[in-house]
């Protein structure tokens, strides 16, 4: 026997031997305790709650639909937010009932510091954060009302549109309200669109007051001589003031006039103005959000007052697992409806929002300097909402530390956790191993997380298992969009099943059509499917100044509004909805195969390799390829292993051969167990070096892939695969 082979004997020994061994005395453990598990936790009660039935069909004749919510409200019925139909309403009643509370938290930044970064021509900001500083609701309301008179002295009026273009902070949300007590409309720019998105918004508005933040005056100051109705720009400041004089000529300097944030402020507590503020109506446009242009040229969405206070209440069917003292880790983009109806929910019950970003989130994020803490850890949430991606990057962050400490200790951890997931999945609970485990893990997130809100895209179910048992956490996973501002679907807090979105949020109908092309129909078997139709107070009054695109979007039947929303459901038989397709994201093949990118790439994204993937196809030819952001400390890893020399930069390392093979295979394997046919499985790939971000224009805030603009980065090197793919066939 060669060396080679007593060597790996003697691994597989050194792990074998003490895991049989551990496994041998949980199984003992296991039978010793498990009627006294069985009386504790009464797994038979967790079960029932688990399996009950979400939604219901209105009409048990039309198996289309609607269906609606089977699980009630948890709202009181003698709940403020019956009483309210305003966004200035809602606010109001919170301050007038949670007074005292801590309402809002930020960090200020004391110092910073600049890292050149090889390559880069722009440095990397590193920063040096206080502690939170927390205000009450009274507070705040005491803040809002001074910026609202400060905004009415410069100018703003009732029925007024006011674009808001900054990252997630404090100061935007008392700017919102101060903007929802005024009765103006709030126009929401993400911080991350391009140039041509910004002047579009801009225009199509026909603003005259711009919010800012110190470090987007420079994008505003290309572009501002293309927008002419532009006077005045309002800016959060930051550590030091801004070279306004060197920004901006002197002609743009003569248009508009520049304020900082704490003058508007002041301008409104120094204000001797009482009339009483015009309040909206319900029907009144309180947001106009404009999409992250995913798709092309960002459109924005009328959301009325209405919209999102149906929105809030309809979040309440999650009522009972929240608490006035529960913690809320704010960091998606506000800009984002998904964060905006968050935010505004929470505060309604009287919880705290604490500000965060994704640089500073965990001790070890990039944006922090040497020895300061992170937001989650300093802040310590018990609510977090995020994206999938980010939480397909804390689960490689766990897998890669468990990876780090030997094969013993990753077989271990891997029998916890399937551990864990069998007995979970039983109705048990396993208090050893959320004690002595989970707790540890849970650190990263700050130590108190109990509930994730997953939105935006499909969430792998593989994932939604790993971190449910890691953190020890509920996961919820939802569906919603701009259009229906962000309220449809939320999974039942009790369900123990994955990879769907839940049933009907309160108040909302789910309806599905046939989509022939597709070959879904309502009528299929086991499970009706089809294109998934949204109905409720919470959809939207449709596009701004799109009259045809909102004619073909929405429609009202029987009193209802309803949307097409372009994406395939299946409704289970228990009432989850799972999300299988999308009509503009199917392809199809050559040999007549339809494909569906989203679908590949939900399932592909949990293969190890991969940060981040976005799949094409093309019907001419009869399979798939794959862009691949690798995961830089696998890549790393991989190369070590295959004898690469130390001295390869990583983008050489994405381009050599043996890599690439390697990662292709695995990514094969990864698709072959989730179930993929051979031709959703591809062929080819490229691994990219670049880091797809929002700043790189590949993604959007959100984290959604941009395609288009994708395909024209990499169109030479998807020419190219397909091209060597065509000569070997």
């Amino acid at each position: 026997m060669s060396r080679k082979l007593l060597a790996k004997a003697w691994a597989d020994l050194s792990v074998g031997l003490p895991l049989g061994t551990l496994k041998g005395a949980v199984l003992a453990y296991d039978i010793i305790t498990y009627p006294v598990y069985l009386a504790l936790h009464r797994p038979w009660n967790r079960l029932q709650l688990s399996s009950r039935p979400k939604a219901r069909l209105i009409d048990r004749q039309q198996p289309s639909g609607p269906w609606i919510r089977a699980i009630g409200s948890d709202l009181p019925n003698d709940h403020y937010a019956y009483d309210c139909h305003t966004l200035d309403q809602l606010f109001s009643r919170a301050v007038s009932v949670f007074k005292d509370r801590q309402c809002f938290g930020c960090r200020q930044i004391l110092a910073d510091q600049l890292v050149p970064q090889k390559g880069v021509a722009k440095p990397f900001r590193k920063l040096q954060l206080s502690d939170y500083r927390f205000y009450t609701y009274d507070e705040i309301d005491a803040r809002v009302q001074a910026v609202a008179r400060g905004l009415q002295s410069l100018g703003v009026r009732h029925n007024q549109r006011v674009i808001l273009f900054a990252e997630t902070r404090l100061e935007w949300m008392v700017t919102c309200q101060a903007l929802f007590r005024l009765g103006a409309t709030l126009a929401t720019l993400y911080s991350t669109l391009g140039i041509d998105g910004i002047v579009h918004g801009l225009n199509e508005t026909e603003v005259t007051h711009v919010i800012t933040s110190d470090e987007l005056l420079p994008n505003l100051a290309l572009i501002a001589d293309r927008v002419p109705h532009l006077n005045t720009v309002i800016y959060f400041e930051g550590l030091r003031p801004p070279p306004i004089n060197t920004l901006f000529p002197e002609t743009l300097r003569q248009r508009i006039r520049f304020e900082p944030f704490s003058s508007v402020e002041s301008l409104g507590k120094s204000s001797t103005n009482t009339q009483p503020f015009e309040s909206p109506k319900p029907e009144s446009p309180a947001v106009l959000m404009y999409t992250s242009g995913s798709t092309g040229v960002p459109k924005a969405v009328i959301i009325s007052h209405k919209n999102i206070v149906h929105a809030v209440r309809s979040f309440y069917s999650i009522y009972s697992i929240l608490a006035s003292d529960d913690v809320y880790c704010a960091f998606l983009p506000l800009a984002h409806v998904l964060e905006l109806i968050a935010e505004v929910a929470f505060i309604t019950i009287g919880m705290s929002v604490g500000y965060a970003t994704t640089l500073t989130l965990t001790d070890k994020s990039t944006g922090l300097m040497n020895g300061v803490k992170g937001d989650s850890t300093l802040l310590r949430p018990t609510i977090v909402c995020a994206v999938p991606l980010v939480l397909e990057r804390i689960r490689k962050e766990i897998a890669d530390e468990i990876n780090s400490k030997g094969r013993l200790v990753r077989a271990i951890f891997d029998f916890i956790i399937q551990y864990k997931l069998y007995w979970t999945q039983k109705g048990f609970q396993t208090p050893l191993i959320d004690h002595f485990v989970c707790r540890q893990i849970r650190q990263i997130l700050g130590g108190n997380v109990r509930l994730v809100a997953i939105g935006s895209a499909p969430l792998a179910p593989e994932t939604h298992d790993f971190i449910r048992a890691c953190l020890n956490v509920i996961v919820l996973q939802g569906y919603g969009l701009t259009e229906t501002a962000a309220s449809a679907t939320l999974m039942d807090p009790m369900d123990l099943s994955t990879g769907t979105v839940g049933p009907p949020l309160e108040g909302m109908y789910i309806k599905l059509v046939d989509w022939a092309e597709g070959n879904y129909r309502v009528t299929d078997e086991p499970n009706p499917r089809g294109e998934l139709l949204i109905g409720g107070n919470s959809v939207t009054d449709g596009y701004y100044k799109k009259p045809e695109l909102t004619a073909k979007t929405f429609f009202e039947k029987d009193g209802i509004r309803w949307m097409h929303t372009g994406d395939i459901g299946e409704i289970q038989s228990d009432g989850n909805i799972l999300i299988i397709d999308r009509m503009e994201g199917l392809i199809k093949l050559q040999q007549g195969e339809y494909v569906s990118l989203g679908k590949i790439e939900t399932e592909l994204k949990s293969c190890s390799f991969v940060d981040n993937i976005c799949i094409f196809a093309s019907s001419r030819h009869s399979h798939v390829m794959a862009l691949v952001v690798p995961n830089r400390k696998r890549i790393q890893r991989l190369a070590k292993k295959l004898q690469k020399p130390n001295d390869m930069s990583f983008v050489d390392l994405c381009r050599d051969t043996d890599i690439v093979e390697s990662v292709l295979s695995s990514l094969q394997s990864t698709g072959e167990r989730a179930g993929l046919t051979k031709y959703e499985i591809p062929m080819k790939l490229k691994l990219c070096a670049e880091e797809w971000i929002p700043d790189s224009g590949l993604v959007t805030a959100a984290l959604k892939l941009k395609r288009k603009q994708i395909y024209h980065f990499y169109s030479i090197e998807i020419d190219r695969m397909y091209s060597k793919s065509a000569t070997r066939s």
